[in-house]
């Protein structure tokens, strides 16, 4: 698989054992510490956006358009690379414009994003807008890319098809056998590499991802239909995808807070002084603590809690 023009993630990321957290759960977990790839406060989207914004600038692009929420980590990391490339950026966010700019929101207006706010909850309004402000740039003259929620294209998606094997040689350089990988999902790009990864690499282990805004069933075909898309692009093919989904860490829906999850950030933050986001790492953690204790991994093996970051979150208002 080729690499991306440009790399502005620090990679390799650190890999190590969460050793009083291991205690705790009786069980034997690792960190992939995503949360520090480094560029623009880091997270996984900088491993898509490796690929995305390449792609970008070999079709002479001028413009970047990103899709999220109002405190969207990859709409964060679109605007930073956006700013090191010399690029315009467009953000469409969904959500009612806040009164003061915290978060996630203060970083894209540092960066120099333009900003719109889509006054709806539904994913399809805001790609909708988002497919409008292309237009309108292509009528401008100018060269725009469009990136959906969270960079979950195959082209994105190839950056964790990178990553899973870098996290086999960490496994291999920490002399462990790796069982399982918890990590969060939602646009099912982080997931649809990694099992692509799983699979070129004929892994017997199992990548879970822990749903934080869909059903299982949903966010299952979502990632089905990825993985199969990346790896056609990767230069493979996938017929059956080993698609794991978990989604009973949810709560109320989507960026709403629950008790599990705020467990994990005390537990995480405690115990290994490691910060989770509200979002997504801390419903994946609540779900790696649960399924140890109710013995569903964790057992005989090694868990890899990959962490995807989200920080910046944490400081909204």
């Amino acid at each position: 698989m080729t690499t991306p023009d440009i790399t502005r993630s620090l990679l390799p990321t650190p890999f190590h054992r969460l050793e009083r957290l291991s205690e705790y759960l009786g069980a034997d977990v690792y960190c992939k510490r995503d949360d520090l790839t480094g560029f623009g406060f880091g997270g996984n989207k900088t491993r898509k956006l490796d690929y995305l914004v390449s792609e970008a600038l070999r079709r002479n692009a001028t413009d970047l358009i990103a899709v999220g929420a109002v405190q969207s980590n990859f709409c964060r990391m679109a605007a930073a690379y956006a700013s090191a490339s010399g690029l315009n950026c467009h953000l469409v966010l969904g959500g009612k414009e806040p009164p003061a700019y915290t978060g996630n929101l203060l970083l894209d207006a540092l960066f120099g994003a333009e900003l719109y706010f889509v006054e709806s909850d539904r994913w399809d309004d805001w790609e909708y807008k988002a497919a409008e402000t292309e237009n309108t740039l292509r009528n401008e003259g100018r060269r725009p890319y469009r990136m959906p929620i969270g960079g979950s294209t195959p082209t994105g998606a190839r950056g964790y098809v990178a990553a899973f094997g870098e996290i086999l040689r960490d496994a291999g350089d920490a002399n462990v056998e790796i069982s399982e990988i918890v990590h969060a999902s939602s646009s099912g790009g982080t997931q649809a590499g990694l099992v692509v990864g799983q699979v070129r690499h004929e892994w017997k282990g199992r990548v879970i991802g822990v749903s934080v805004a869909w059903p299982a069933d949903v966010l299952r075909g979502i990632v089905v239909r990825l993985a199969r898309e990346t790896a056609v692009a990767a230069g493979g093919e996938i017929d059956e995808p080993p698609v794991l989904v978990d989604d009973r860490w949810i709560g109320e829906g989507y960026a709403i807070p629950t008790a599990e999850g705020s467990e994990a950030q005390r537990l995480f933050a405690r115990l290994e002084g490691i910060i989770l986001d509200d979002v997504y790492t801390a419903k994946a953690a609540a779900a790696l603590i649960g399924r140890c204790r109710a013995g569903e991994i964790g057992k005989g093996g090694v868990v890899v809690f990959l962490h995807t970051g989200g920080s910046p979150g944490l400081f909204a208002g």
